[in-house]
């Protein structure tokens, strides 16, 4: 490998001469080779905004020539395309305020914008700090690049992929609205319900988790940048933190606006943590739905079965003809990750000490990582699983028959203690409760048809 020496104030290193990385990049890439787990690529491209957006106000200031906005705003677009990728090797696990991260950035802008400059025949040069990095610190842009990443992620894709499955639910909801199947609660037959009515239980559930994921994230809008290396503002200019704000909102499409305190944005997460709170909600929702699907779809002839799903692979490799829910089981176990990961933040964001909260990488990539495998793990339980939920009638209408909970609907009748004897009769004696009641003797044949109609028994 070739190599080529930068330096910085602490010296010369040797840097891959086909990388625009500079010498801080270098000394943390060998400094910190630790796991796999690089910076997320969002963070980055989330960063280009800010770069950009400062390149823009500084020159609007007057405090950057219009060759070197030009320059870094070019470069910024072309990290936004992701032409840059690779130049981004850094690992998660750095320094706690994403310092290196910040200069890798500002490196990278520096050395592919002086090419830039060189090709459009300027003799200027841009230098990482004093021009990319103007009017910044990496305690006020990470924090600001996190903002940007998660807010982005969310709605641009956790949203939608919410959307899709929830319309799929209401669509099935509507498909089985007239479907009497027989409830259950603590895993133990219950009174009747509508396979619709017990699917609108999920699309309420993607309802609200939507409604909470909208709601909390927009406190994700509010920006750190203008707070600088401790929320003073200290080597910026007072217009800077509002018109940076401003522009980053035009870039981006999304209403970001300037942090009003800026030491609260330097050392507090409050606002990550929070909406990942509503993240983690959806989470525990899709667990509980997952679970349901596979529960009903137990069998096919030794389960429960009252509904079918898709068989997408063969589900053992010992077993002929075996078929698993494995949609059911993969986002399962993405909702207990991203549930480890509301650990990690919220421990994460506790951490915050006197004016720098130095967990910004492991909060970031665990909040990216949720909304990642969420949005990934929607989609594909939609689109292999839940779209092609069918109802097995035969299965439902017996387990109706033969549930005992119908005797619920004797109690106005004949009374709690009457109505419970007959269930615990029919139960004993494999008896069907219409035999027992009339065995019984606490009703005739045609009140016991009056009273016990299951397609009365689903609405009140």
């Amino acid at each position: 490998m070739e190599y080529r020496i930068e330096k910085d104030t602490m010296g010369e290193v040797k840097v891959p001469s086909d990388k625009y990385w500079g010498a801080q990049t270098e000394r943390s890439r060998n400094n910190f080779k630790i796991g796999y787990e690089k910076m997320p690529i969002e963070l980055i491209h989330a960063f280009a905004y800010v770069k950009q957006a400062a390149a823009k106000v500084n020159f609007d200031l007057g405090d950057l020539s219009e060759m070197k906005k030009n320059a870094i705003v070019k470069i910024c677009g072309e990290i936004l395309e992701g032409t840059l990728d690779e130049h981004f090797p850094l690992v998660v696990w750095q320094t706690g305020s994403g310092t290196q991260s910040n200069m890798n950035v500002n490196e990278v802008i520096a050395n592919k914008g002086n090419e830039w400059l060189k090709e459009n025949g300027s003799d200027e040069k841009l230098h990482p700090n004093d021009d990319v990095n103007k009017g910044q610190s990496s305690n006020d842009t990470f924090p600001t690049a996190m903002h940007i990443a998660a807010y982005v992620e969310v709605a641009s894709k956790l949203v939608p992929a919410i959307k899709v499955l929830r319309d799929t639910f209401a669509a099935k909801e509507q498909e089985f609205a007239d479907i009497v199947k027989i409830g259950r609660t603590h895993l133990q037959d219950a009174t009747p319900i509508t396979l619709g009515q017990e699917i609108s239980g999920w699309r309420a559930m993607l309802d609200k988790s939507l409604y909470m994921i909208e709601e909390s994230s927009k406190h994700i809008l509010n920006l750190a940048l203008g707070g600088t290396a401790v929320g003073t503002g200290i080597n910026s200019k007072p217009e800077f933190a509002a018109l940076s704000a401003q522009q980053m909102a035009a870039d981006t499409g999304y209403d970001f606006v300037t942090s009003d305190n800026k030491f609260h944005a330097l050392t507090s997460h409050d606002e990550i943590a929070y909406a990942h709170g509503a993240i983690k909600a959806l989470a525990a929702d899709l667990m509980k739905i997952a679970n349901d699907v596979r529960w009903l779809a137990s069998g096919p002839r030794s389960g429960i079965a009252e509904i079918a799903i898709p068989e997408n692979e063969p589900g053992s490799s010992i077993m002929p003809g075996k078929v698993n829910p494995t949609q059911s089981e993969a986002l399962t176990m993405i909702a207990v990750q991203v549930v480890g990961n509301d650990t990690a933040i919220s421990f994460a964001a506790s951490q915050g000490n006197f004016e720098l909260n130095v967990y910004k990488p492991v909060i970031i990539y665990n909040f990216l990582q949720s909304v990642k495998l969420l949005t990934d793990g929607i989609h594909s339980f939609n689109d292999n699983c839940a779209v092609g939920i069918t109802a097995n009638l035969e299965k439902i209408k017996e387990n109706v028959e033969r549930s005992l909970m119908l005797v619920t609907a004797l109690n106005p009748h004949i009374g709690y203690e009457k109505a419970a004897e007959i269930a615990k009769t029919a139960f004993k004696n494999n008896s069907t409760l219409k035999e027992t009641a009339l065995k019984l003797g606490y009703l005739n044949e045609e009140q016991f048809e009056e009273w016990v109609n299951p397609q009365n028994m689903v609405n009140n």
